[in-house]
């Protein structure tokens, strides 16, 4: 056995022992949620038991509803996350290297960040109906602030020596922009698209729970209205779900790219 096998074979104890340390907690909550519902503490109208769910959860994947759901909302975040990453990371760039830029559009900026993209709702159903134009709009508010304002703190926070040998070198805008400004500020930007896509997940769900016939959104607001709170339960435990895998899914490949730069 070589010993890059053996280092990796040392490994496997140690991340077996992180993955069931991370598991206990929601074990437990699971295991009192349980005792709650069986002693009767709790009504089952309020609070059913997991079975319960999970019942659900299963007849939902039996007949097909519970994946349109989830794809539907998924669309939705996809398009409306990458028109913000596409706008954020321009617009960021632009002020982040240009003075003037910065001052044409901070003002503007600074008024719309601290308004909550849910408060938007009303008036994107004004102005784009309640078809999948309003939804892709609010998804696009809550993931473009975080996706710009990171990346211009990364590139005011890149070491000025890079950009003087730059200079000296004659480096072109291009060049400078593609081999210097991006990688040196990288690290910020990828959280501010960690941040980007959690915000877009929060308001998917808002908009869908407003104007919708599908999506994760809609089965909140649909189990609130039939009174079934186990539909109820299990959009949120959805919504956690894919949240955690996308969100590990991007730590593995920002790691691979942290590592390449």
């Amino acid at each position: 056995m070589s010993d890059t096998d053996k280092k990796k074979n040392r490994k496997m104890p140690g991340k077996l022992k992180s993955f069931i340390l991370r598991l206990i907690l929601p074990l437990c909550i699971i295991l009192v949620w349980e005792a709650v519902c069986r002693t009767g503490l709790v009504s089952s109208y309020a609070m059913p038991s997991p079975g319960t769910v999970m019942r659900t959860a299963i007849e939902g994947i039996r007949d097909g509803s519970l994946w349109q759901h989830i794809l539907t909302s998924f669309f939705r975040v996809h398009e409306g996350f990458m028109l913000a990453a596409v706008f954020g990371l321009v617009l960021g760039i632009a002020m982040g290297l240009s003075i003037k830029a910065e001052k044409f559009f901070e003002i503007t900026v600074q008024i719309l960040k601290p308004i909550p993209p849910i408060a938007w709702i009303p008036i994107a159903i004004l102005w784009f109906g309640i078809g999948e134009q309003s939804k892709l709009f609010i998804i696009f508010l809550g993931a473009f602030f975080p996706i710009l304002l990171n990346t211009i703190s990364g590139i005011h926070n890149l070491n000025p020596r890079y950009l003087e040998l730059a200079e000296v070198y004659e480096v072109d805008r291009r060049r400078l922009i593609s081999r210097i400004i991006l990688p040196g500020a990288l690290p910020e930007i990828l959280t501010g698209i960690r941040v980007g896509l959690g915000n877009a997940w929060v308001c998917v769900v808002a908009a869908e729970m407003i104007a919708a016939s599908r999506g994760i959104g809609y089965m909140l607001s649909n189990g609130r209205s039939m009174s079934r709170p186990d539909v109820v339960i299990l959009g949120m435990l959805l919504i956690g779900i894919i949240g955690k895998i996308v969100d590990d899914l991007l730590k593995y490949v920002f790691g691979k790219l942290n590592d390449w730069t």
